[in-house]
């Protein structure tokens, strides 16, 4: 008898579900809903109320939408029967924190908080909180506080604790109404089973918790400040590892969504580290990159290493019995989208339709007809800050080499490179600090868009890149766990050997083009140093003066 499982992949601008065969991992059928609110950066919604800089905040119910949405529409197009899908888990992009009161409804639902920002949910990219991340940095290394290692020597301002003193220092009020902050893969859970399950992943690389010492004691947090003494009391819910059983559907959801009440809920899990597996990810020295607006990268390794610079090291936070290493960069795919939603001209737009292309793909045939270095551009990948291996928000994007005769498409391969630059930064710090990466892998909708960005990395790297076969590697992941918590294999190991995707072609690179990229890749490092670490700090200078004069 057929069995199948759901995994639901919540994104920055939307959700997707899909349905999976749980003997061979097929696809089913898949269904995705686009956030009615995206993500609130000028305005609350339906309000004049103007945002501070580097917010980024989203409407809870949006995710509750994709549910009614999607799920609904897998067992419509699909028609399978209900009784034959035996569970269902959700991922998550991450720190997504949740402000809820006593009995779990999001404070922005509330008439007396909807017009507070610190009510809405700050999202993983909301980097108003920087100040409060560098106080705890700071305090930490006062205090030589052991966690802080773990964590390549600092946290960033995507993480949970600087979210959450953002709100205590600054509107002290409504965080004194505040009974529980949680990941949004969490609360989404919980709004399915009535269970409050806090997911160890997300607590181990984005809370700062470890599975022996747990969290920082109260007396660092009171120290850092008066306003967050106590703060782990707003921490409630019990932990639980991905691929363990959250609960079961409630009656309320299996009617909201067609399935059968009493359907298996796996724990939550992030959006990158539920990846691994879905890529056969499950061996010592297998990196994962995960590519869209933002990359994340996954490595496993069999020992513990501080790594400096990186997002942190979780023992079993991606696969059981591997220590997982974390890292990435804040832009990857905003960084072309930001540069083709501004800065092209009509003419190719028309190029592009005349040709019936997409326009990134008309920039990636005409930048593919460049030889490397052709251009004589070369730019840093910061125009999101930069989050491993400098963990800064303040520093920003450049480009050298300009020129009255620099075509768009030179801009657009420079763009590539550079994010392959600074991917080779993260690797070499890897490998220098003792964590060997064998075997690079690569899955999310940029590498199955861009097939020159693909072969740039590929050289840039030096290293053979294997592809998922999937578009919706998170999902598949989640529904992989979602068969391990319902029974359908015993572990993640197992269910990996019969679901997990990946093409059989790879990407190799062109010996030529590594030559003359390593060469680049020098005059790179030297200004990622030099703009980075301290020598010249003339971005941040910039930044100040941009918003104070």
């Amino acid at each position: 008898m057929k069995r199948y499982t759901i995994g639901v992949d919540f994104g920055t601008l939307s959700g997707r579900a899909v349905l999976i065969d749980v003997e061979n991992g097929d696809e089913i059928g898949s269904s995705v809903y686009d956030y009615k609110h995206q993500v609130i950066t000028d305005y609350l919604p339906n309000t004049s109320i103007k945002l501070g800089l580097d917010y980024a905040l989203q409407d809870p119910n949006d995710y509750l939408d994709v549910l009614r949405k999607t799920v609904p529409n897998l067992l419509k197009e699909t028609q399978v029967d209900p009784n034959l899908i035996i569970g269902l888990s959700i991922d998550f992009t991450t720190c997504t924190v949740v402000a809820v009161d006593e009995i779990n409804t999001p404070l922005c639902f509330k008439d007396e908080f909807k017009d507070n920002p610190h009510a809405w949910v700050k999202l993983w990219k909301h980097h108003a909180a920087q100040k409060y991340a560098d106080q705890i940095n700071e305090l930490a290394h006062q205090r030589k506080e052991p966690w802080i290692r773990r964590y390549g020597g600092k946290i960033s301002s995507e993480w949970l604790f600087p979210k959450i003193m953002q709100v205590a220092v600054e509107d002290n009020e409504l965080y004194q109404k505040v009974d529980n902050f949680l990941e949004a893969t969490d609360w989404v859970t919980s709004q399915m089973t009535g269970n409050i399950i806090r997911n160890t992943c997300t607590l181990g690389y984005k809370a700062i918790y470890h599975h022996e010492e747990g969290f920082p004691g109260n007396e660092f947090f009171q120290t850092l400040s008066p306003f967050m003494d106590g703060v782990l009391e707003k921490l409630k819910g019990e932990f639980k590892n991905v691929g363990e059983k959250a609960g079961t559907l409630s009656k309320e959801w299996a009617k909201i969504t067609g399935l059968n009440e009493g359907t298996v809920i796996a724990v939550g899990n992030v959006d990158a580290h539920v990846s691994a597996p879905a890529v056969n990810v499950v061996d010592e020295g297998s990196m994962l990159m995960i590519m869209g607006t933002s990359t994340c990268d996954i490595l496993l390794g069999k020992e513990e290493h501080y790594v400096p610079g990186i997002c942190g090291v979780v023992k079993d936070g991606v696969i059981p019995g591997f220590f997982g290493y974390e890292a990435g960069q804040s832009a990857v795919g905003d960084i072309f989208a930001w540069f083709v939603d501004h800065y092209i001209d009509q003419s190719l737009y028309e190029e592009a339709k005349e040709q019936e292309l997409d326009i990134h793909q008309l920039l990636e045939d005409k930048a593919s007809n460049l030889r490397v270095g052709e251009s004589g551009l070369l730019s840093l990948d910061w125009h999101g800050g930069n989050r491993s291996i400098l963990v800064d928000t303040d520093v920003s994007g450049l480009m050298l080499g300009l020129t009255l005769h620099t075509k768009p498409e030179e801009i657009y391969r420079s763009l590539i490179e550079a994010t392959a630059f600074g991917k080779r930064v993260i690797t070499d710090n890897f490998k220098e600090h003792g964590v060997p990466i064998e075997h690079m892998y690569v899955c999310g909708g940029l590498p199955n868009k861009n097939k020159l960005l693909l072969q740039i990395y590929a050289d840039v790297l030096n290293m053979e890149i294997h592809i998922a076969d999937s578009l919706q590697t998170p999902a598949l992941g989640a529904a992989m766990f979602a068969s391990v918590a319902a029974g359908g294999y015993k572990d993640i190991f197992e269910a990996s050997n019969y679901m997990a995707k990946v093409k059989k072609e790879t990407v190799k690179p062109i010996n030529e083009n590594v030559k003359i990229y390593e060469k680049i890749y020098q005059e790179f490092k030297r200004l990622h140093d030099y703009f980075g670490t301290g020598e010249n700090d003339v971005m941040k200078r910039l930044k100040k003066i941009k918003h104070k004069g």
